[in-house]
């Protein structure tokens, strides 16, 4: 008698990364961590934007207040709210590394890219919908609380839209360069301090150089090249908003690309 053959199921690569992601969303929305730094990134913004619509028009010329940007200083908050979704970006993979838990990750999912992949994915995904709406929040927070027209302005003004959606932008591509780190460093403190350093130390060396070569080099470190997309207007001398931004975003894809080379060539 011939055996019965029992057909086998049909793979759908889709399917299982489904699985991953719904997984990888799991673990973000039930670490508290993640719950503090998005409330700390949204009240930073918004917080900090408040504060700026009472207090700084009072200390302004007529000059100052006709020059300034003053989209790009509703957004100042994220000078503060970029250190939270850094560290969450890190975190997301590195506190995994540092629990052991990255083990039983691996075992249940043996393809480590697709892993990495998932994370990447749901961080960006989570990443975009806070920093927009912190991005927003402070912007509209300023405008509520200025007591004058000087600094006032209409979402529908060239760049102000653009200049608010790019803050959460910016503040995702960050938090996606940590996330890059992190699988390279896989230690928290660690990927936290290059992420910064990266971030705030090419910035100070480029002061220290003449004055032919800031021209040349300032505009394409990581922080210049990234401020300009949430700049409702350029200066002379920087990179255009969306150039500015890709030449950030090619620094956070060069991170990521190395996570997912030494993910699967390292013992978890």
């Amino acid at each position: 008698m011939n055996a019965i053959a029992t057909p086998r199921a049909s793979y759908r690569p889709l399917s299982g990364f489904a699985n991953i992601l719904r997984s990888e969303f799991c673990k973000l929305r039930s670490v508290r961590s993640t719950y503090w730094t998005l409330f700390a990134a949204v009240a930073f913004n918004v917080g900090l934007a408040g504060l700026e619509a009472i207090i700084l028009p009072g200390h302004l010329s007529a000059h100052d207040k006709a020059t300034l940007d003053a989209t790009r200083v509703s957004l100042g908050g994220i000078h503060l709210s970029q250190i939270a979704f850094g560290v969450l970006g890190v975190l997301v993979i590195t506190g995994e590394y540092g629990t052991g838990m990255i083990r039983a990750t691996l075992s249940a999912v043996p393809q480590r890219r697709l892993v990495l992949a998932a994370k990447a994915l749901v961080f960006t995904v989570v990443g975009l919908v806070i920093g927009i709406v912190a991005s927003f929040g402070a912007y509209f927070t300023f405008q509520a609380f200025l007591s004058g027209d000087s600094l006032r302005s209409s979402i529908g003004e060239p760049g102000v839209l653009r200049a608010v959606i790019g803050g959460g932008l910016y503040m995702t591509v960050l938090g996606l360069f940590g996330l890059g780190l992190g699988a390279i460093i896989r230690v928290s403190a660690g990927a936290i301090a290059v992420l910064f350093g990266v971030l705030f130390v090419p910035q100070i060396l480029v002061q220290l150089l003449p004055q032919s070569w800031q021209s040349a080099i300032g505009p394409y470190v990581p922080m210049e090249a990234a401020n300009q997309i949430f700049s409702a207007h350029q200066e002379a001398g920087n990179l255009g908003a969306w150039a500015g931004f890709g030449v950030f975003c090619v620094y956070a894809v060069v991170a990521l690309v190395a996570g997912f080379f030494v993910i699967s060539r390292r013992d978890a």
